[in-house]
C-alpha cells in the first residue's frame, strides 16, 4: 500500500467513527463493526450535510447559542411537556430544557395559572429565526431553544407593571433557583416581563450544575417545582436579590 492509499484508509475510518457516533451507522448489537465502503461513507456524509443545511443557520441568538431552523426534526430543538401543567413547550433539549421547564412550572404553580378555560398561546418557546427582527435582543434566544415567553400576547415588550409585588417576589426567587442563569426581562433596560432566557453560553458548567440540582429536587419528595415556598423569609430574599 502507498503512502497516499494509507493516509486515504485512516481518513475514511476516522469519519465513520464520527458518523458512528451520530447514530448514522446502525450495526446488530451482536454483529462486529464492518467498515464502511466508499459509496456508504459518501451516503451517510450527504445525510449529515443536508441535516446542517435543513435545520442549522449559523447565525447565534443574543446568548450566543446556535438559532435553529426547524423543531422536532431531529436537531437539538424539540417539544416538551411541562409535567403537572398540560402545557407543552418547544424548547433545545437536555440541561436546557430542564431548567426552562423549572421556569414555567414554578411560574404557573406560583405565579399565576397557565392556559386555563382554554386559554390560547399561554407559552411559547421555539420561534423560526425568520421571526427574529434583531438578534442582539434578548427575545431572539428563542430561536436558538433557549427562552420561553409566558402569554405573548399579554405581556408586551416595553411595559412594566404586569405583576403585582407579591407576584415579582415569586420570579425573584425563581431566578435564584437558576443561580441566575436565567434572566426576566423584567429587569431589562428595555422590558419583557413575559420573557425568561438563559444568560450562559454553550459549554458553560453553570448551566449542567444547575440542571443536575433541578433534576434531584424534581426526584425527591417535598422540593423542587410545585412545592409553594415562603419566598419573603429573608434567606430567600438575600438570595433572590444576588441575581437581580
Amino acid at each position: 500500500m502507498t503512502r497516499r492509499h494509507a493516509l486515504t484508509a485512516a481518513a475514511g475510518a476516522t469519519a465513520a467513527a464520527s458518523l458512528g457516533s451520530t447514530a448514522l451507522l446502525a450495526t446488530p448489537a451482536a454483529a462486529a463493526p464492518r467498515p464502511l465502503r466508499n459509496d456508504e461513507l459518501k451516503q451517510a456524509l450527504r445525510r449529515v450535510e443536508a441535516r446542517r443545511r435543513r435545520l442549522l443557520t449559523g447565525r447565534p441568538s443574543a446568548n450566543r447559542w446556535e438559532m435553529q431552523k426547524a423543531a422536532d426534526d431531529g436537531g437539538d430543538i424539540v417539544t416538551r411537556s411541562v409535567p403537572g401543567t398540560g402545557l407543552d413547550i418547544t424548547v433545545r433539549m437536555g440541561d436546557t430544557e430542564t431548567v426552562l421547564v423549572h421556569v414555567v412550572r414554578r411560574f404557573h404553580y406560583e405565579v399565576d395559572a397557565l392556559g386555563l378555560h382554554g386559554e390560547p398561546n399561554p407559552v411559547k418557546g421555539w420561534v423560526p429565526p425568520s421571526a427574529v427582527r434583531d438578534s442582539r435582543l434578548p427575545e431572539s434566544n428563542q430561536a436558538s431553544g433557549t427562552a420561553v415567553v409566558i402569554r405573548p400576547d399579554f405581556y408586551p415588550p416595553g411595559v412594566r407593571g404586569c405583576f403585582t409585588t407579591g407576584q415579582q417576589l415569586i420570579i425573584r426567587d425563581i431566578i435564584a433557583d437558576t443561580e441566575g442563569i436565567v434572566r426576566w426581562g423584567g429587569d431589562d433596560r428595555r422590558p419583557y416581563e413575559g420573557l425568561f432566557y438563559l444568560t450562559v453560553r454553550p459549554g458553560d458548567a453553570r448551566l449542567e450544575r444547575v440542571a443536575a440540582r433541578i433534576r434531584a429536587w424534581d426526584e425527591t419528595p417535598g422540593v423542587g417545582a410545585g412545592v409553594v415556598p415562603d419566598v419573603t423569609e429573608p434567606s430567600r430574599r438575600r438570595r433572590a436579590a444576588r441575581y437581580r
